[in-house]
């Protein structure tokens, strides 16, 4: 089966222009414009839109196995060939916790079974995340685990976490930092500020996520591990993400939408659908999210998706879990807020997607280039729309983005050379 995508701007950290794309046996065959359409057995017109490397969520929650009732691998793997992704990093806080080669094989036996795009599981840092015992972590790079984190929480134990980093360091995978000192959080449910007080909610500062940004950047600078910090939100592990380039340290990080979207005044009232972890924060945090994506600093955007029920988010903020959905709505929000508005170029958002998180994982992903595997995303930049959260593909709606009018629509997705998603 050959598949000739036609008339498409295609853009990745190499092309930017008009360009066919021939994909045969699911790689990709042949880039370059005017390819005939008697050598294709099907055409695919993308005129007026932009051909992409599918795009790469280096942080979801697909909660199975354990969370079925929140999310499973075939709905969320859904969600995110809709969102235009064809590779996503599964977090490991699932019951049970994925620490275990075994746990592993049954979690890749479902994924084999139920997805529609690439997705690989994330292992824990320590058996059953409960910081004491390190994971089976060398047993599940050995079944080619790309990377360990102890996501939902951090590894207080500095002298375990240095171990888990010099093993991942030797088995070549990456380490993905949830940075938050629990003991600060005390409660916390919101960014600490003016709004909580407003609202007579306990504040989660600033300090809760710095402190072990700043531990972690340090430990992998000894060790030499490769270090991730994932959803990045405050100014100064901005800040210490640049430091740590400058350094030329194997250190990147990550933000998410909400991060550089929303500020915790946006928070309405006692809507859970606002909470998550790291919290919204201050407009001068938001303007250093932003700042560090311009710069370069910031090299990744995912989503942290979390989807929870409809009952567990109608729970006050107080009691309600953290987190939101985010695989349907990132590639809008992001183009709308960072390219639309001039911040960045198109390629920039591209890279940030797809390209570079790609290199942080160590997948042979993240290009439209002969060889490579026909992972892609075609989507129409000029479309505007109002984000509906009923039309979701996600068990998840949790999400403060109701109703939010966003320019660039993912039209279709193709993995392995198979559309998984395309918008009737």
């Amino acid at each position: 089966m050959k598949l000739l995508i036609k008339n498409g701007h295609v853009i990745d950290s190499e092309n930017d222009g008009k360009a066919d794309v021939l994909i045969a046996d699911g790689v990709i065959k042949e880039v370059r414009p005017g390819i005939d359409e008697s050598v294709a057995d099907e055409v695919m017109d993308a005129s007026g839109r932009y051909v992409m490397p599918g795009f790469i969520d280096l942080h979801v929650h697909f909660r199975e196995p354990g969370y079925t009732h929140k999310e499973t691998v075939r709905t969320g793997s859904r969600a995110a060939a809709k969102g235009g992704y064809t590779s996503v990093f599964c977090m490991p806080n699932t019951k049970p916790v994925i620490d275990s080669a075994r746990e592993y094989k049954n979690l890749m036996d479902i994924i084999e079974r139920d997805s529609v795009v690439n997705v690989y599981p994330v292992g824990a840092v320590t058996k059953g995340q409960q910081g004491k015992e390190l994971a089976d972590i060398e047993e599940m790079a050995s079944l080619g685990m790309k990377a360990i984190s102890e996501d939902g929480k951090s590894v207080m134990d500095s002298s375990i976490y240095r171990r888990a980093m010099q093993i991942a360091k030797k088995a070549g995978i990456t380490v993905f930092a949830h940075c938050e000192d629990i003991n600060l959080v005390q409660g916390g449910v919101m960014n600490m500020g003016d709004r909580a007080d407003e609202l007579g909610f306990k504040g989660i500062s600033n300090a809760v996520e710095d402190i072990i940004a700043a531990r972690d950047i340090l430990l992998a600078k000894e060790t030499g591990t490769r270090l991730h910090l994932c959803h990045c939100s405050t100014r100064d592990s901005a800040y210490m993400l640049r430091c740590a380039k400058e350094e030329g340290l194997a250190v990147s990080g990550e933000v998410c939408p909400h991060h550089f979207t929303l500020t915790d005044e946006d928070i309405k009232g006692d809507d859970a659908n606002y909470k998550m972890n790291p919290p919204l924060r201050g407009r001068k945090d938001v303007e250093a999210m932003k700042e560090g994506i311009q710069k370069g600093y910031i090299e990744v955007i995912s989503t942290d998706h979390a989807p929870h029920s409809v009952e567990e988010k109608a729970q006050s903020i107080e009691k309600a879990p953290f987190g939101i959905v985010g695989l349907e709505t990132a590639f809008a929000l992001a183009y709308t807020e960072l390219v639309k508005s001039g911040l960045i170029t198109f390629r920039r958002l591209v890279e940030c997607m797809s390209s570079n998180p790609a290199k942080i994982a160590g997948i042979d992903k993240g290009m439209i280039k002969e060889g490579k595997a026909a992972d892609i995303t075609i989507a129409d930049i000029d479309k505007e729309y109002e984000i509906d959260s009923s039309t979701f593909e996600s068990m998840g709606k949790n999400t403060p983005f109701n109703g939010f009018r966003v320019n660039g629509k993912v039209i279709t997705t193709i993995v392995g050379g198979k559309v998984v998603y395309n918008e009737a």
